[in-house]
């Protein structure tokens, strides 16, 4: 595997409705605990994610951007035995539908692969979740390889 974020995919041709779908992943050199430990605190996110807070209430999140911008988010599953949690953007007008999800599995080897993915309506919008994704994913590689 690349030891960068990579692309795998948009598609559009599969849905009933025009849902964007993307998904992105990397390969970390650190153990999948270790990597849980960080992208499984939710209250966290925003330490290796590109945004600028945090704050989780319960099954609620709400995550801001550098630009001051919130989104509220129902956190939908937080399993530490799968290393799996997903979440909705809710009450926000331009996204019609939204459900994101990342995963920490475990490589076999010592390391762990972490995807992130996404299916978002209007389908544009899946495409800057992943340019974020991607740059997450890359911050979140550099943080757990150099501690």
């Amino acid at each position: 595997m690349p030891d960068f974020p990579t692309w795998s995919g948009v598609s559009t041709n599969r849905y009933i409705a025009r849902m964007g779908s993307v998904r992105r992943h990397v390969h970390i050199n650190r153990d999948p605990d270790t990597v849980w430990a960080l992208v499984g605190d939710l209250a966290r996110q925003h330490e290796w994610f590109p945004f600028s807070s945090c704050r989780v209430e319960g099954n609620k999140r709400w995550m801001t951007t550098p630009s001051g911008i919130t989104f509220e988010e129902d956190i939908i599953t937080h399993d530490h035995a799968l290393r799996r949690f997903q979440y909705r953007i809710v009450g926000n007008p331009g996204i019609t539908s939204h459900l994101g999800t990342c995963d920490v599995i475990d490589d076999g080897h010592g390391g762990s692969t972490v995807v992130y993915s996404t299916d978002m309506e209007p389908e544009a919008l899946a495409i800057v979740v992943a340019g974020a994704a991607g740059e997450g994913l890359g911050k979140l590689k550099r943080l757990m390889e150099t501690t």
